[in-house]
Parts: structure tokens; C-alpha cells; sequence
């Protein structure tokens, strides 16, 4: 009986710390030992963040979500905007924009809509290691999205870009749903910049604001040169492996579903989690928002903090009351000015004297950031990961054999004769197919299991 109530004592006292440290557990741990990000490499995020919100506006020229003060999308700039009437289901709705003041080139990509039955098919387009992608696992409807976009308007973002002397940097960006297609629609371009008139790398650029997971642990941070996520202190979807299709299934029970997948994750080992090579994470370097302190009222001036993590990479989820509405786009918008403006305030004093941080070294810094990254991805056995001279892993864990499914790359077509890059015509191939009247159709059945 003693030795029962002992048991029993120590289960009891293990649950209570279990419970203590997860409701003790807040969004800002995440990020406790990164570095402050600089005003001027945090500064577009604001205005791409107001340039997706002109993708909800009905009419821009009366705005009703877009602030009054600070940048304003010009309507006379606006290029070009698509409704889900004209996508017809095959991506979220967008706009593309002309930025003359920045010199970009901005296609912006709007999130969820949770009434629209085309996005849910979007997000239910996957499994557990159904696709991969240029060495690694990549969510499969966000990528067939991808490569429609690019497909439906490469030819009018090559002739905005030429046009305007090729000088303006090609800007991808999205909020929730639109960020895992903008960062999976960078990684194409980075790959065929021919296909945008041989644009080069260092002038492509995503921003993925409350990312989706949609890409593996190699793929996130081998694109952390380009690909950029903002997070706003507690959000859950960066936090959240389950796969999407698993999320918006159980959207209106999200409470108990998040509780479950912290426990279920407070028992999976961490080496574990990084050795599967089907497990999806938040792309590229990570900006993170933090404005609340444990047992604090209120949200406090914002900061941020940016690295691009390897281990610890958002694994936690944080059980907060704001894990939902720190999703949302327009509070995003709201504490990212905030916190560039206190940035700017703080930094005011180098207008008479030299900055304490050089433009030149940080750029410096940050290109060193990214090739330390690489390495420790390696270092650490991450599946498929690779240095930025190529070399992988000699000791990584090999994966067993893959279904046929599985081992199917929509860009690998090296396998050919040809033995050079895949070309854009296979892509299409793979994931599309054209109509006797010469309309391209998803390809429903591409790579889907039998």
C-alpha cells in the first residue's frame, strides 16, 4: 500500500511540473537568445505587411484596414489584382504591385479565408512525406499553388522587371496560408530565375508573415538568405507540426486540439524530431515580436529578435490565450511599426554619431549567420542538410527505403539524359496538364498516393 501511494505521490508531483512548466512556458523563451534585429533590414516589413491588407480591400482608394498614417499603397501602382473568382481555386487571391519609391516589384498573396471551400482544398492537398522537393519534403497543395502563380504570371512579373531596367527587387510575400505559397513560389525562382529574366538570387526576397509550415528542416534554412518569417509572439501555426490538413479539420475545437499536441510533443525526443526528413518548419531566417512578459499585464513596447535557429526552431507550443489573435495580419502590422519605430527612436542618436552596428558589417554578419547555420544543420545529422559549399553530412542516419510516392521530385529531373537543371517545361509536366483547348489544369493525381 505504501509503495502504491509512493507511486502514486511521484506521478502526481511529475504532472504538476509538467503543468507548471507548459502554462509557465510563454512565446518569448523562444526567442531569448537571439539577437536584436536593426531598423534597416526590419524596415519593409510594415509596409509588405499593409500591401497584403490591400489584398482584402474592396476599393483601395477608400481603404477601410490600411492605417492613415505611414505608407499607403498607391491604387495608380496597382498592376494587377485577382479575385477567387479568377483563380478559380488554384491560389488565394493577390495583387501586384510596383513600388517606384523602394524599387521592388511586389506580388502579395492574402491568408485563410475560412469560408472559402478552395482554400481548405489547398491545405488538404498533402500527407506526411507526400512531396518532395529540391532535397527535402515540401507541403504538396501550397507547392502545386506555387507553381500555378508562377506559371499564370512569370511572363508579366519578367516584363515589369524588364521594363523598368531590371533594377527592382522581385518581392514575394503572404500572411498564414499565402506565406507557405510565397516562400514555396521563392524557392522556384530562386531556381529558374530565367523564367523572370534571369534575375539574380540577392534581388529575390520573401516575406512570410505567421508562416505555414511547408517546408523541411534543410530546405528552411538553406533559403534563410531570401526567405524571411515574421512571428508574432504566441501565434500557433509556426509552433504547430501537425500537418495543416490535421489543423483546419478540427478549426472550431483549435483549444483542445493545441493541448493535445503540447503533450503529445513533450514526449517525442528532440533528436528525433529533427532526424524525420518529413517534418515541415517555418521558412527561412525568423523575425520574432515579442511584447508580452510572463505574469504581466498588457503588451509592452515591442522588440525583435532574429536568428536563423536549427534546434529549437518554434517546437514548443505556447498554451496563451493570444495563440489565436496573434495571427491575425492587422495586429502583425500594428506591433511590427510599432516596434520599428522604437527601433528608429532608439537608434536616433547615430544621426550625430557613427552607428554602433555598420550597414556593411551587419550584412556581413548576416551572410555569416546563414553559413554558420548550414554547418550546425549538418552537424547535427539534419536529413539532406548541406554546408554553403555543398558538402553534406558523411555520418547522417540513413532513411530507408521510400515508396514510390515519396521519392518523386517534381523538380528532379536529372535522372534524364539531359543531366543538367530541370527545366520548367518538366515541372509543369509533372504537376499539370493542358486541355485540348490549351488550358492548364492541376493535375489531381500527381504524386498522389495510390
Amino acid at each position: 500500500m505504501s509503495v502504491a501511494c509512493g507511486m502514486e505521490c511521484v506521478v502526481m508531483v511529475g504532472c504538476m511540473r509538467w503543468v507548471w512548466r507548459r502554462c509557465t512556458y510563454i512565446g518569448a523563451d523562444d526567442s531569448a537568445t537571439w539577437t536584436s534585429a536593426t531598423p534597416h533590414e526590419f524596415d519593409p516589413v510594415p509596409r509588405i505587411c499593409r500591401l497584403i491588407l490591400a489584398v482584402y480591400e474592396p476599393d483601395l482608394h477608400h481603404p477601410h484596414f490600411i492605417p492613415t498614417l505611414g505608407f499607403r499603397p498607391n491604387p495608380d501602382w496597382v498592376v494587377k489584382r485577382v479575385t477567387y473568382e479568377q483563380t478559380l481555386g488554384h491560389a488565394p487571391p493577390y495583387l501586384i504591385y510596383v513600388d517606384h519609391d523602394h524599387k521592388e516589384l511586389v506580388l502579395a498573396i492574402r491568408g485563410l479565408n475560412l469560408i472559402k471551400e478552395s482554400d481548405y482544398k489547398l491545405l488538404l492537398d498533402n500527407k506526411l512525406g507526400m512531396q518532395m522537393f529540391d532535397g527535402g519534403y515540401v507541403h504538396h497543395g501550397l507547392l502545386k499553388s506555387a507553381i500555378w502563380l508562377l506559371n499564370e504570371e512569370g511572363e508579366t512579373l519578367k516584363r515589369l522587371w524588364l521594363e523598368n531596367g531590371s533594377n527592382y527587387d522581385m518581392v514575394f510575400a503572404g500572411h498564414s496560408l499565402g506565406s507557405g505559397v510565397a516562400a514555396l513560389l521563392t524557392v522556384i525562382v530562386v531556381n529558374h530565375r530565367n523564367r523572370l529574366g534571369g534575375i539574380s538570387r540577392s534581388k529575390v526576397r520573401c516575406y512570410a508573415l505567421a508562416p505555414a509550415r511547408c517546408m523541411s528542416l534543410n530546405l528552411a534554412v538553406k533559403y534563410a538568405d531570401v526567405i524571411y518569417s515574421v512571428v508574432l509572439q504566441d501565434d500557433f501555426l509556426p509552433r504547430t507540426a501537425t500537418p495543416l490538413e490535421d489543423i483546419f479539420k478540427s478549426i472550431f475545437c483549435l483549444p483542445c486540439l493545441l493541448f493535445l499536441v503540447c503533450l503529445r510533443d513533450t514526449f517525442i525526443p528532440e533528436g528525433r524530431k529533427l532526424r524525420d526528413p518529413r517534418r515541415l518548419y517555418a521558412p527561412g531566417r525568423i523575425y520574432h515580436i515579442v511584447e508580452r512578459k510572463f505574469c504581466r499585464c498588457g503588451r509592452y513596447p515591442p522588440e525583435v529578435r532574429t536568428a536563423i535557429p536549427v534546434d529549437g526552431r518554434f517546437e514548443h507550443i505556447v498554451l496563451s490565450c493570444n495563440a489565436t489573435s496573434d495571427h491575425g495580419i492587422i495586429w502583425i502590422e500594428r506591433e511590427a511599426d510599432k516596434a520599428l519605430q522604437r527601433m528608429k527612436e532608439s537608434s536616433s542618436e547615430t544621426i550625430t554619431t557613427a552607428p554602433k552596428v555598420q550597414k556593411l558589417d551587419r550584412l556581413q554578419t548576416i551572410e555569416k549567420e546563414h553559413k554558420d547555420a548550414l554547418e550546425r544543420a549538418v552537424s547535427l545529422n539534419i536529413p539532406h542538410a548541406v554546408t554553403s559549399d555543398g558538402e553534406a553530412a558523411e555520418d547522417q542516419v540513413p532513411e530507408g527505403p521510400k515508396s514510390e510516392t515519396e521519392s518523386k521530385d517534381p523538380l528532379d529531373t536529372k535522372s534524364k539524359s539531359t543531366g543538367g537543371r530541370a527545366k520548367w517545361d518538366d515541372v509543369v509536366e509533372k504537376l499539370f496538364k493542358k486541355k485540348e483547348s490549351g488550358d492548364v489544369l492541376l493535375n489531381r493525381d500527381s504524386n498522389a498516393p495510390e
